[in-house]
């Protein structure tokens, strides 16, 4: 199994809700990196889409138990999102994990930028 994470929203270590601080204490952050794509704010949150084509920032994370740590941030993630594979830009060209958002998210609302952080 991948035991890498691409996180690009709510996960960062910007942030300290409960499934950040479990990413943080159950993988190792390895430091910046991009994925091709665009995100979109969805609420309070971003959602990543693998087109247009676009380059997202975020972070990668290695995971320790990646079996039980991805589970539980399926759950969190829910029913809109979709743990898929990709490779990034950086980090050596890796293939990770990465949360696809599902639904087709407004127009209006791409975070051109492509970093949820800075917008």
């Amino acid at each position: 199994m991948i035991a890498k994470l691409f996180v690009y929203g709510t996960l960062r270590s910007e942030f300290s809700n409960k499934y950040a601080r479990l990413l943080r204490g159950q993988g190792e952050r390895m430091g910046p990196a991009s994925v091709p794509g665009s995100i979109y704010r969805i609420g309070s949150y971003p959602g990543w889409k693998p087109e247009p084509a676009g380059e997202v920032r975020g972070e990668l994370y290695k995971l320790e138990n990646p079996e039980q740590t991805l589970s539980t941030l399926d759950d969190y993630e829910g029913e809109d999102f979709e743990r898929v594979q990709i490779k990034t830009t950086t980090a050596g060209h890796d293939t990770v994990w990465i949360y696809l958002y599902k639904k087709d998210p407004p127009a209006d609302s791409r975070i051109a930028s492509g970093d949820f952080c800075a917008p």
